[in-house]
């Protein structure tokens, strides 16, 4: 891949249970159980996936008119089957987007189900990837003879 598609997090534990990613900009955040106020792994795919479309929606209503409100909620229920173990299911995406009254509102509200049509089908990474499905590899780094990472 090039230096242009790459992405990617660094995560350090901190204690049991409790961790920071960061990201190559500098970045972070905590993470762990729920056993604290930190994310968990669950909470911060909710996350992205909420925070994907919101950048997708945002960019594309906003070139028509500031909102006045923009919340987005996200929600599913984790559940745990014989079949697909640990996962989630039943991901809901909700907008709650407002514009100020005028022509300019009126734009940004006219171009508000498109956009989050697009986001959906085809501009938001995270959820494409959630939804089309991506195999994920896990390596152990020193039993592959990769040194480890300073």
């Amino acid at each position: 891949m090039s230096d242009d598609t790459f992405r990617s997090v660094e995560i350090e534990r901190t204690s049991v249970g409790s961790y920071v990613a960061r990201n190559v900009r500098g970045g972070s955040l905590s993470m762990g159980t729920g056993e604290d106020a930190s994310f968990t792994p669950v909470e911060l795919l909710l996350a992205a996936i909420g925070g994907c479309s919101a950048v997708d929606v945002d960019h594309i209503t906003s070139r028509r008119a500031e909102p006045t409100g923009f919340s987005v909620a996200v929600s599913g229920d984790k559940i745990r089957d014989e079949v697909g173990g640990n996962r989630m299911q039943n991901i809901r995406v909700e907008f709650t987007v407002t514009f100020p009254a005028g022509p300019e509102g009126d734009r940004a509200r006219e171009a508000l189900p498109r956009s989050l049509q697009q986001s959906h089908d085809r501009l938001c990474t995270v959820s494409r990837t959630v939804e089309l499905g991506t195999p994920v590899s896990v390596v152990d780094a020193a039993a592959a003879g990769q040194e480890p990472r300073p």
